[in-house]
Order: C-alpha cells, then structure tokens, then sequence
C-alpha cells in the first residue's frame, strides 16, 4: 500500500485520527476517562502547539496517521491553546497540567527534536503507515537527538527500530507509566 507523507493543516481531521490512534492508550484513558475530548484536544495541539503537522494518506484518502513535531528550541503557544484546551478537557484540564509538568522534568539537556505525537487510525495498523511517518521525519532531524514519550511498553520495540533507546521511566500521579526514549544524534 503507498502511503503519502504530507504537512498538514486540517487540525479536525488529525485531531479524529489522533483520537482514533490512541483510543486504547493508557495516558489518553488517565488525561480523558472514555476519551471523551480526545479530539479536539488533539486537533488544539496540533494547532497551536506543534511546529511540524504531518498526516500519512493511503491513496489520496483520510488520515491514516499523524504526527506532531518541535524542532530543538520551540516554544508552545499554550495562551492561544487554552481555550480550545478547556474546550475539549472541561474539569479534565488540570490532568494535562500535570501530564505536561511530569515530562517536562524528565526531557534531554541540549538541543533536541521533540515527536509529540505519532499515531496510526486502527485500520491502517501493519501497514507500514507509521513506519513511513516516522523515516519522514527523522528525515528532517539532521542527525540532531530526537526525544519522545512512549505510553505503551508494547510500542517501544517500534521506536527501538528507529534507533530509540529507553532513557528513562517516569509514572504519572496516580497514573501509568512512561517510557522516556531518545535517539542518538546520527552522523
């Protein structure tokens, strides 16, 4: 199957195919019991948050994954995002201010790329659609580290092929854990 890799600015559909992806994720459950938000939230990030937008398409089609991308130095527009955080979390919000505090005290030293987000809608699973998401934007690293968070200790295999390796597990406040992964800088 091909996939097309392709900036993006329909925040909506990411943000349904974000929600998608990571309807069973463990993070998504603790920050929206039910998932309830989890699109709006994730198209309000991907618009006012993120520097690099990017959607894989089979054939021209829907969103078959995004991901969301900071390169080393990127400053968050969180005034301009909260109201469309509040929006989508109501009295859940709080649970992203703390989501946010415990990775901000365990990211990298140094100038680093930052994937906030990679996922794949359940259907384009196998497919080789986040595979492609991700060789796209390592792409633009230019051998510069690359940090993410993994919330599924069954997904750091994946990352692990990319040239990931676990840094660091963190547990959220009554919440699940985190795998903190960076990638060496590439020569």
């Amino acid at each position: 199957m091909s996939v097309e890799i392709r900036e993006s600015d329909d925040f909506d559909a990411m943000g349904e195919a974000l929600a998608r992806a990571f309807h069973d994720d463990p993070v998504i459950g603790w920050l929206l019991p039910g998932g309830h938000g989890a699109a709006g939230m994730f198209a309000t990030l991907a618009r006012h948050t993120h520097a690099i937008t990017e959607t894989a398409l089979h054939g021209g089609g829907a969103a078959a994954g995004v991901a969301l991308w900071d390169p080393p130095g990127h400053r968050p527009d969180h005034e301009t995002a909260l109201p469309g955080l509040l929006a989508a979390m109501g009295d859940r919000a709080h649970q992203g201010l703390l989501l946010e505090e415990a990775f901000a005290g365990h990211k990298p030293a140094g100038p680093y790329w930052y994937l906030a987000q990679i996922g794949t809608v359940p259907e384009s699973r196998g497919t080789g659609t986040g595979g492609a998401l991700m060789r796209a934007g390592l792409e633009r690293c230019g051998g510069l580290p690359v940090y993410l968070e993994s919330s599924k200790e069954s997904n750091v295999p994946f990352y692990e092929r990319f040239g990931f390796v676990v840094t660091d597990r963190f547990t959220l406040p009554d919440g699940p854990p985190i795998w903190g992964m960076l990638r060496p800088p590439q020569s």
